[in-house]
């Protein structure tokens, strides 16, 4: 076909895709040109993933036209489109776990570059960029954080004239970020055309130049977001919202639910990071939040709390004064434990089990199984709470959790374990990923339980989050935590330093005290 007049790189008229149980994208047109970066906002279940997954040649649309430069194609497979020009980077990453990170770079470029070639260049391009990684780690002992710049890295090697970026912040310090947003619009000044997903409105309008808003899989508006606020960006995702969740209690905490006393753990493997003198308290009516960059101990340290990793004394964890540090999973939540893991498949919910079966992996508090067998009809019930109170986008509890997107899988797992009224509650990243609406139902939920007098840890790599729902923040740094600092006293440009290694070692003696006393 021949070329059309068109200053587009990339354009989709009329795309279409359905599934059995809902209609994901729906006659959808728009239009991506040279240099753009463009954003693509919309709620969870927007269609935003499943659209991009079209244009990567991961879903064949039903109906519709693709035109690239112009021209009509059909993009059958991601190979096609790396062909093409065209990259992306996975909000759920699509790296093999079992090979290192080099193995992974050269999988994805054409065969025949030597290996040492690509090893050198990897080199030079992250350091470039700032993409801090270690060609030999195996992918499988790498944080969420470390894949993503891994994911990253690799699409910036096959030198793409369109990117796809998903979510590509959500694990990175305020000052990583800024530096990413060099590099997007380095890469825009020479040509690259970026499309953009991210739930973050206020890098949308700093950093895009165009935005496509969808809803329920529909565009519902084309607009230059410098010309909008977050405020009438978020309406046109998802109507009318709530404002700002900060909402801390007014009440005095009460007693310590939740103590780690002098956590130490050994480096498991060469590349885990061994945990040093960990003290840390929550107590009741509190949110405590961790923060850091990914890759830090954050994954050792919510083993040691989880009881995936039992520690060599009892009184190393206490729960409600219980000592539990030689507990297991199923005791400590017997406890009053819940705890919401970074990810999803696999850790949160079992890719091949319905969201009904998945109830029954941490839900035993709630009357599922009587006398040997499992009850069906209470366990549906709980499911079936758990979606609508978290506004669930599925068709119902017999649905495979691998089926649903990475939001609303996040909101069902979520919805599991704050529905069953904790006590303790450990939560790593429980909003990544999530639409203005979902994460702010989220915590709001927080607070509510905060309210209700349960001991809150939130792990996360969302600052912006951190400062607006804790009422204390500490950092973790190469295995160990800074001083706790009340969030009012801090800001999310000093936390930011800290993260990077850089905190005061005159606050650290300063606040020493009341760190070990706390």
């Amino acid at each position: 076909m021949a070329h059309a007049a068109t200053d587009a790189r990339l354009e989709l008229r009329g795309v279409s895709k359905a599934y059995p149980s809902v209609l994901a994208n729906d006659d959808i047109s728009l239009r991506i040109k040279p240099g753009s970066i463009h954003a693509i906002l919309g709620e969870n279940g927007a269609g935003k993933s499943t659209l991009m997954k079209i244009i990567y040649g991961v879903v064949v649309a039903d109906c519709g036209e693709i035109l690239w430069d112009g021209a009509a194609v059909e993009i059958t497979s991601p190979s096609h489109a790396r062909a093409l020009g065209i990259g992306m980077v996975f909000q759920h990453f699509s790296l093999f776990p079992a090979l290192s990170v080099l193995e992974n770079l050269v999988l994805s470029l054409p065969a025949g570059m030597p290996r040492q070639a690509i090893a050198a260049a990897a080199f030079e391009l992250a350091g470039q960029h700032g993409l801090a990684v270690e060609l030999d780690r195996v992918v499988h002992s790498l944080s969420v954080g470390e894949r993503q710049r891994v994911e990253i890295l690799r699409c910036l090697m096959q030198e793409p004239r369109l990117l796809i970026m998903d979510e590509p912040t959500s694990v990175l310090t305020p000052q990583a970020a800024e530096e990413l947003f060099v590099l997007m619009r380095r890469l825009a000044a020479a040509g690259c055309s970026i499309a953009y997903i991210s739930h973050k409105l206020h890098e949308v309008c700093e950093l895009c130049d165009a935005a496509t808003v969808l809803r329920r899989g529909r565009v519902v508006a084309t607009v230059d977001p410098r010309q909008q606020s977050q405020s009438s960006l978020a309406r046109m995702m998802i109507g009318d919202m709530e404002g700002p969740v900060r909402a801390q209690s007014s009440a005095e905490p009460g007693g310590v639910r939740l103590r780690v006393n002098g956590l130490q753990r050994a480096a498991g493997d060469e590349f885990a990071m061994p945990l040093c003198d960990i003290d840390l308290s929550v107590r009741g009516g509190e949110i405590v939040g961790v923060g850091g960059i990914a890759g830090n101990g954050q994954a050792e340290l919510l083993e040691a709390l989880s009881g995936e990793w039992i520690a060599p004394h009892a009184g190393t964890l206490e729960i409600d004064d219980v000592p539990a540090g030689r507990l297991g999973p199923t005791a400590r939540r017997r406890l009053g434990l819940a705890y919401v893991p970074e990810e999803r498949l696999g850790h949160g919910a079992v890719p091949q089990m319905t969201l009904t079966k998945n109830v029954l992996l941490t839900a035993d508090k709630r009357d599922t199984v009587g006398k040997g067998l499992i009850r069906y009809d209470v366990v549906r019930r709980f499911a079936q709470t758990c979606i609508d109170t978290f506004d669930v986008r599925t068709a119902n509890p017999g649905t495979l959790a691998q089926t649903l997107s990475g939001g609303n899988l996040q909101k069902f797992i979520v919805g599991r374990e704050f529905s069953q009224e904790p006590g303790v509650v450990i939560a790593a990243q429980p909003t990544w990923g999530l639409d203005v609406g979902a994460a702010s139902a989220i915590r709001a939920r927080l607070n509510d339980m905060r309210a209700r007098g349960a001991a809150i840890l939130l792990i996360s790599e969302d600052l912006d989050e951190l400062l607006e729902v804790c009422d204390r923040i500490t950092i973790i740094s190469a295995g160990r935590l800074s001083p706790p600092r009340a969030t009012a006293k801090t800001s999310v440009e000093e936390v930011g330093r800290w993260m990077a290694g850089r905190a005061p070692d005159e606050l650290r003696a300063k606040e020493a005290g009341a760190h070990h006393a706390g």
